[in-house]
Order: structure tokens, then C-alpha cells, then sequence
């Protein structure tokens, strides 16, 4: 027993040797203590460097960090600022273009060397053979009146169909939509055309009514999505109330469904208001006095034509594009709340 506790005593007494820095911290610890006031918190041990060089390499890595974030926001902005250069820069052209004393196309100058409202003034008020520009834009909204009414009309019912009812071989009709909404619309040209050629509806603009708002009824998703997102409570509360599921439809349903009707409404309205292609298949007699204004404004393009009425066309694109700025700008506010809103749950 006395050699083991002999043994002990000399393992203790090694101890220090091994680690005199942490034997050299507890004595200066231990007088600070002694020379402190009583009550006062006990002195913490120094800080080792090597913490202080830790602290040092991780304020270096943040500052070059830093660096490497400026240098990648400095080219993602000036490839932003290029792309959007070589996208505007076109359209600034086109509408300087518009002001240009010259009717043709002026291959030396970017700006005007003369500038002048006339084209506009031909555009709106001095019709011809060539550019009937009040009675194509006439043409052109009826169609987009019309058709937008028939489908926002449409895609409401189908879409409160979908969302707030249940019936038989419901999923089935979802699916079925979604999978002919994933084909274009240009596959089925040919096969439309012939469809109203046959019914006598081709060169008519109720034909061209009939082809922009038939099939409207698929794009349902986004404003089903919206419903999904109201209370089923609200229609049950109703049906409580004796409400059948028209007083819904209109009572309960379209108040909370006003910004994604206006969404519907802007979109509905803008697909036939710039549409060529349909436009052009189907008013095909080259009878001018009814085209739509894309199709005039195409034909205003002829080879032989272009270098006295260019000008009068950037006027005419122009003009066309002030109705649909001016919808968008005073309901953008419901717009960006109904696509925002109708994409959350659909």
C-alpha cells in the first residue's frame, strides 16, 4: 500500500513538467484571484493567439468573399445592361422612326434629321388604297372585345366547374385538358381552317370570334388555381343561406375573384388584339377594308411599298400598342395579384 501511494505522488508531481504553460496560467489566475475584490467575477484566462489568428483568417476570407460577390454583381449587371441594350435599342428605332421626316427606311442615320408628326396624321386621318389604318384598328378591336368576353366567360365556368364542384370522371377531364394544352395551337391551323371554311365562316370576323374564343376554355389552370385557394366554408356557408350554385357563381365566387378575372381579361384581350398568324389564315380574300391591323400593317411591308411607308408603319405599331400599355399599366396591380395568387395551388 506504501508503494502505491509513493507511485501516485510521483505521477502528480509529473504532471507540471509535462504541461508547464497550462501550470504557469493557473498561478497567474490564481494571484489575480487572490487580489480581487470580493464579489467580483472570476478573471477569465487569456485568450490564446492562436484564436486571434483564427479570427484574422476569417475576416480575410469574408473580405475576399466580399470581393468575389462585387466582381460577379459587376457582369451579371453589365450582361443585363447588354442584353437589355440590344432588345431596346430596336424598339427605340422603331419609334424615333416614327417621328422621321423620310417615309422610307433610313439605312445612314439612327436619328431623324427632321422630325415630324404626319405620318401619325396620315396614319389615323388620311386613309388610301394602301393604309386603312382606322378601319383595320376598328376590325381589330371588335374581335378582341368579343373575344375576350367569350373567353373569360368560358374559362370562369370551367374553371368553378373544376375547382368547387365534384362529379364523375372529374380527374379524368383535368388530365385530358392538360395533356391537349401541352400541343400548340398552330398544329391545329390547317385543320381549323378547313373546319370554318366549310361552315362558310373563313374572311368573316365572326369566324375569326369563333377560332380565338372555341378552345379558350383549357386555359382554366391559373384561375382554377385562384378558386382553390378560397375557403370551401364560404360556398357552404351559402349553401346554408338557400343559395343554389348560380347565386354562388356570381355572389361569392366573382368578388373574391377579382384580381385573377382581371388577369383573365388582359390576357384574353391581348392574344387576338397582336395575333398575325391565325389573322392571316383566315382573312385571306385581300379585301383590305377587313383586315386586322397585323395583317395591314404586314402587307404595308411589300417590297414595293416599304420605302414610302415605313415610317407611317412604326407610327402604326405605335399606335397600337398605346390601348393595351394603358390597360396593363391601370390594372397591374390586380394583374401581378392574380398570377401570384392563381399559381400558389392548383
Amino acid at each position: 500500500m506504501m508503494d502505491e501511494k509513493n507511485t501516485n505522488t510521483d505521477e502528480l508531481k509529473e504532471i507540471p513538467e509535462l504541461f508547464p504553460d497550462m501550470d504557469k496560467e493557473t498561478e497567474e489566475n490564481n494571484a489575480q484571484s487572490a487580489f480581487a475584490p470580493a464579489g467580483a467575477a472570476p478573471v477569465k484566462a487569456a485568450e490564446p493567439t492562436n484564436h486571434k489568428m483564427t479570427v484574422a483568417r476569417e475576416a480575410e476570407h469574408s473580405l475576399g468573399m466580399k470581393k468575389k460577390g462585387l466582381i460577379g454583381s459587376i457582369c451579371k449587371n453589365t450582361l443585363l445592361a447588354l442584353l437589355a441594350a440590344f432588345w431596346l435599342i430596336p424598339i427605340l428605332w422603331l419609334v424615333v422612326t416614327a417621328f422621321s421626316a423620310n417615309p422610307g427606311i433610313s439605312y445612314t442615320r439612327f436619328f431623324p434629321e427632321k422630325w415630324t408628326l404626319a405620318n401619325f396624321s396620315r396614319v389615323l386621318f388620311h386613309p388610301d388604297s394602301v393604309l386603312q389604318y382606322g378601319r383595320w384598328f376598328l376590325n381589330t378591336l371588335i374581335i378582341a372585345i368579343f373575344s375576350c368576353a367569350i373567353s373569360t366567360a368560358f374559362i370562369l365556368m370551367v374553371s368553378y366547374a373544376f375547382s368547387c364542384m365534384r362529379f364523375p370522371g372529374r380527374q379524368g377531364m383535368i388530365r385530358f385538358s392538360l395533356i391537349l394544352g401541352m400541343f400548340p395551337g398552330v398544329l391545329s391551323m390547317i385543320a381549323v381552317y378547313f373546319i370554318m371554311k366549310s361552315i362558310g365562316l373563313t374572311n368573316s370576323h365572326i369566324g375569326m370570334i369563333v377560332v380565338y374564343s372555341a378552345g379558350s376554355g383549357l386555359g382554366y389552370l391559373i384561375v382554377k388555381g385562384f378558386m382553390d385557394t378560397i375557403p370551401v366554408s364560404m360556398r357552404e356557408a351559402a349553401r346554408i343561406e338557400g343559395a343554389n350554385e348560380l347565386q354562388i357563381f356570381f355572389r361569392v365566387m366573382m368578388p373574391l375573384c377579382k384580381p385573377i378575372i382581371v388577369y383573365q381579361i388582359i390576357s384574353a384581350f391581348l392574344a387576338p388584339w397582336s395575333d398575325f398568324v391565325f389573322a392571316r389564315l383566315m382573312l385571306n380574300s385581300g379585301i383590305s377594308k377587313d383586315w386586322t391591323v397585323a395583317i395591314g400593317l404586314y402587307n404595308m411591308l411589300d417590297k414595293t411599298l416599304i420605302h414610302q411607308n415605313f415610317a407611317a408603319f412604326c407610327a402604326g405599331g405605335l399606335i397600337i400598342s398605346i390601348p393595351i400599355s394603358v390597360l396593363f399599366i391601370i390594372m397591374q396591380k390586380y394583374y401581378v395579384e392574380g398570377v401570384t395568387s392563381g399559381s400558389t395551388k392548383g
